[in-house]
């Protein structure tokens, strides 16, 4: 019965997300960054938690230079948003995200490892690191917890779809 429940709990789970990545940050760039980053993040947990590091080893150095633009273009927005409070907001923001897919995999229980590991393979067989963005993008792996483009206690006004738009924080 218990089995049942996680079954029926990681449908639930899988039904709720949806089909394709939602757009959240005013700047597709941004919105890029922000995918490309989930997706190693996601990636992380999957070899600390499964025992992939072999795997996350080779997509690392498979697409090392354009992870590093990455990480220039997160650093990059966190400092625009939040000044000197910058890197501490970019720490938190990296931090919750890997709880944030943690508390994900802790709910599929023993099914994670084997369904999401399947996820290396799909990276590391892209044709070129330029696939990597729209890779990111189709995986949909930004958790609806974890706030994007959208700083948390930000004066940001909202918009008339009822999305935040960033503001700068002082």
């Amino acid at each position: 019965m218990r089995r049942l429940l996680g079954v029926v709990s990681a449908v639930g789970i899988l039904a709720a997300q949806p089909g394709g990545a939602a757009q959240r940050c005013s700047s597709t760039a941004d919105q890029s960054a922000f995918e490309t980053q989930s997706l190693r993040s996601e990636l992380m947990v999957l070899a600390t938690g499964c025992r992939y590091d072999e795997k996350y080893n080779a997509f690392i150095r498979k697409y090392q230079s354009d992870l590093q633009a990455n990480e220039h273009a997160i650093s990059a927005y966190f400092s625009r948003h939040y000044g000197r409070s910058g890197q501490t907001e970019h720490d938190r923001f990296v931090t919750e995200l890997a709880n944030a897919m943690s508390r994900q995999g802790t709910d599929l229980g023993g099914d994670f490892c084997p369904r999401n590991g399947l996820i290396f393979d799909e990276v590391l067989s892209l044709n070129s690191a330029s696939d990597l963005p729209d890779f990111a993008a189709g995986k949909n792996l930004v958790p609806a917890s974890v706030e994007v483009c959208s700083p948390s206690g930000s004066s940001g006004s909202t918009t008339k779809s009822g999305s935040k738009s960033v503001g700068k924080k002082h």
